[in-house]
């Protein structure tokens, strides 16, 4: 595990990164990353891209706010993915537009908003189901997510944007900007691609280990 000062700097550089490709806006979005005696999360209201290191919120196992600012209000949500899965050492959840932008216009099913369309969205990403909206920080979306969190790498809020989880914050990052992307081009084609064939996916599956 990472130690907490290089940590603390991993969450301001992919902050920065996401509001400078415009994967979140304004005060939008947080990261959060487990850390030995708790968690450390970015502060409520803070911008992703003007992160400072020492002022990102630690709590402590306890639910002691201990450090930094005021934690954001959706710590209980990420609390509820580190307590159900111990392979999750990050979190990261943005406004992405297109993301938002496809659950408006409907997503292709609910245990799935998009299909399996390129090789890299099945090898990174894998299936994403859409959890019904509720108010920002609403206990019940957390209890939703905190069933899903060893069967997905992540799900996608309707309104608001997706959460995701991974071995850390940078690789989750990536796999959420594989995520967008993926949604952009579903949007962008007027006529809507086929799916990548099942024995396709398996393959993907197989030889990567990973799942749909």
């Amino acid at each position: 595990m990472q130690n907490e000062q290089s940590l603390r700097e991993e969450i301001c550089q992919v902050g920065a990164d996401l509001f400078n490709r415009g994967y979140t806006t304004g005060t939008a979005g947080n990261i959060s990353a487990r850390l030995e005696d708790g968690w450390l999360i970015t502060p409520t209201d803070a911008c992703l891209g003007h992160l400072e290191p020492g002022r990102i919120a630690k709590v402590n196992r306890a639910d002691e706010w201990v450090s930094g600012d005021k934690p954001s209000k959706t710590l209980l949500l990420h609390r509820q993915i580190y307590d159900r899965n111990p392979e999750a050492h990050g979190v990261v959840h943005t406004h992405s537009t297109h993301l938002v932008q496809l659950t408006l216009a409907g997503v292709w099913q609910r245990d799935s908003i998009l299909p399996p369309l390129t090789p890299y969205q099945v090898m990174k990403v894998g299936r994403i189901p859409l959890i019904d909206y509720r108010r920002p920080g609403h206990a019940d979306v957390a209890a939703q997510v905190a069933e899903l969190a060893n069967d997905v790498r992540g799900v996608m809020l309707e309104r608001l944007g997706p959460v995701m989880w991974g071995k850390s914050v940078s690789a989750v990052s990536f796999a959420l900007e594989e995520l967008e992307e993926t949604a952009r081009l579903w949007l962008n084609c007027v006529d809507k691609p086929a799916a990548l064939p099942e024995q396709a996916v398996l393959e993907l599956c197989e030889h990567f280990n990973t799942r749909w």
